[in-house]
């Protein structure tokens, strides 16, 4: 039997399944079951999501974060519309073009320090509204985290919000660790998120096998949704599968523990390093990401036991991930590792 006891701080995808969300699904794996959501397991998921979205919110699930997205932004644009993001923004870095292709929409992509968009940043977009040869913003899409693991805090979000409901623009939040965000600013997924016309929520990044949601609050916008997730292959067929997954997961605020764990992992981590002279935390360490510079020529030694991304070549700048399943020890083993290679 093959096995993989290699760890590391690459990606929260690389962890594996929470044993509750594993015992979820071999529950369902008995009998027949409806295909295609017409199961007691999508009905139960989705009343869940409800208790936290609210009463009147829309919510359809789909086999991973770049579908969600996709589908979500798909939804509710048409092909001479444009997409505002971040530079750093999964749909415009790590989707392979796909928000675009099957959107046809252009992603206009603002460069911003610390991964957060302000208005100020859109607000000239707009100026050429209505001008018949340009592409007409219409969605306004952040990631709650942020690709560099910051958060908008409660005033940032409702600022953004605030601005694109003035000006007739939609706002998509990527929620693939929407649960980290509000385990960090300590309000219920829903106040994480708010203001937002649509959203991902991820459960892959959070203990889950694979699956995300997109979550309509205002179900007028998900009216034709049902077509654009056929016809964007994200459909599941066995769909009991993905939604007892999530039923596990909203069940006795287990997506809370998991991100909280993975948070305070990323917190400790965070300390760790910042007590390594050669080495500097460049952002905000506000979910469960850290962004630190660190000797070129120490890296890959510290690689060959520990598993993590270089964000940034230029800047010799690492990107480590803490998973629900991080544990504390491989936090100090990394952190000694790390100490013993830059000192050379």
């Amino acid at each position: 039997m093959m096995t993989n006891v290699r760890r590391g701080f690459a990606s929260d995808n690389n962890a594996g399944v929470h044993p509750r969300v594993m015992d979820a699904i071999r529950a369902a794996n008995q009998g027949h079951a409806v295909a295609y959501g017409g199961d007691a397991y999508t009905e139960e998921a989705a009343r869940k999501f409800r208790e936290h979205f609210g009463e009147g919110a829309e919510v359809f699930f789909v086999y991973g974060g770049t579908g969600a997205n996709v589908t979500g932004l798909s939804a509710v644009t048409r092909p001479y519309n444009a997409v505002v993001c971040a530079v750093t923004a999964h749909i415009n870095v790590d989707e392979c073009g796909a928000p675009e292709l099957f959107s046809g929409c252009k992603l206009i992509d603002l460069p911003t320090p610390d991964g957060k968009l302000r208005p100020e940043q859109i607000e000239p977009l707009l100026w050429q509204k209505s001008d018949q040869h340009h592409v007409q913003p219409r969605v306004v899409s952040v990631s709650q985290p942020t690709e560099l693991g910051t958060v908008y805090g409660p005033e940032e979000l409702e600022r953004l919000s605030s601005f694109a409901r003035s000006k007739g623009l939609l706002l998509h939040i990527d929620g693939a660790r929407l649960a980290n965000a509000a385990a960090h600013l300590g309000v219920s997924l829903r106040e994480a998120a708010a203001g937002a016309d649509v959203l991902s929520f991820g459960g892959t990044k959070n203990g889950m096998m694979y699956g995300e949601a997109v979550v309509f609050p205002d179900a007028s916008l998900a009216r034709d949704f049902k077509f654009v997730r056929k016809q964007s292959a994200q459909l599941p067929s066995k769909m009991r599968f993905v939604a007892a997954q999530f039923d596990a997961l909203l069940t006795e605020d287990l997506w809370l523990h998991n991100a909280s764990h993975a948070n305070r992992c990323a917190r400790t981590l965070a300390e760790e390093i910042a007590r390594i002279p050669q080495m500097r935390i460049t952002q905000a360490v506000d979910s469960n990401a850290v962004f630190a510079l660190m000797p070129r020529d120490s890296i890959a030694r510290v690689r060959e036991r520990f598993f993590f991304y270089v964000w940034d070549e230029g800047a010799s700048e690492v990107r480590l991930m803490c998973s629900f399943d991080t544990t504390e020890e491989d936090v100090r083993d990394l952190t000694a590792l790390m100490r013993e290679a830059v000192a050379g």
